[in-house]
């Protein structure tokens, strides 16, 4: 092979990998609610005419679809593969025959969810609740950590001081929730020394859950589970009778991933 041949070859690499990321980028942007090229331009950094041909070839491989004056939505693809990384996911599987045990015991929403680093957590499954209410989180969703139980209890591990980093984090996008940090850090150590979270509406008014760790072999958080009602339907009293359900569900997922009794 030519000097030049050589040059051409290696140049092609860092080319490639720029279009592939600026492709994701643009599949994230759209994923976020960004619909038109103009917006997805801005949002990216990505040139107009570069976001509007990367997506047009994102729509013909159908990892994004376009309606005219709509935009552009996620495609059918995406969807497929989603559900996919779904079905194959370990902790979702060996999960799955637990959380339905624990939504037939309780009646409520079940949620597992796992963390999704700086995103804070994702909804990895859920089981609605058989009471005539409504929980609005879906499968694929994203909540903060500090004002969910299920956030809290996937970092019970970590201690004071990576609690208060993510605190500090989550406030200054006003994610936190309404309590101060001292408060917040006060009941994350009371929730670590009994395996247990709580959310008391402080991500959704009136909503109230009751999380608890998930671990694997090593012994390492790798997902949490809650049981989420309505005031309506959980007093506090009520919370403190489905500490020990949750957890004894979260013991048997885990038993099954590895973890020792």
């Amino acid at each position: 092979m030519n000097t030049s041949t050589t040059k051409a070859a290696k140049s092609a690499k860092p080319l490639a990998s720029q279009t592939l990321f600026r492709g994701l980028d643009i599949v994230s942007a759209v994923a976020d609610g960004y619909r038109t090229v103009k917006e997805i331009s801005e949002k990216t950094g990505i040139t107009f005419s570069t976001t509007h041909r990367l997506a047009s070839a994102l729509v013909q491989i159908r990892y994004l679809h376009f309606e005219p004056r709509k935009g552009y939505r996620l495609g059918s693809r995406l969807v497929e593969l989603g559900f996919l990384a779904y079905r194959e996911s370990a902790v979702t599987a060996t999960a799955r025959p637990f959380l339905e045990e624990l939504a037939t015991l309780t009646q409520d929403t079940v949620h597992l969810a796992a963390l999704d680093e700086d995103e804070g957590i994702i909804y990895l499954d859920k089981i609605g609740s058989q009471r005539p209410i409504e929980v609005n989180t879906r499968i694929g969703g994203r909540k903060p950590v500090c004002c969910t139980s299920v956030g809290k209890a996937l970092i019970l591990d970590q201690g004071r001081s990576a609690w208060k980093q993510r605190y500090e984090q989550e406030a200054a996008r006003g994610l936190a929730g309404p309590l101060s940090q001292e408060e917040w850090l006060a009941a994350m150590a009371s929730y670590a020394a009994h395996g247990y979270t709580f959310d008391m509406g402080e991500n959704v008014d009136g909503i109230r859950c009751v999380g608890a760790p998930v671990r694997d072999a090593s012994g390492e958080i790798v997902a949490s589970i809650s049981v989420t009602s309505t005031t309506a339907y959980t007093d506090e009293a009520r919370m403190r009778e489905v500490i020990p359900l949750v957890q004894e569900v979260a013991r048997k997922i885990s038993l099954q991933l590895g973890a020792t009794a």
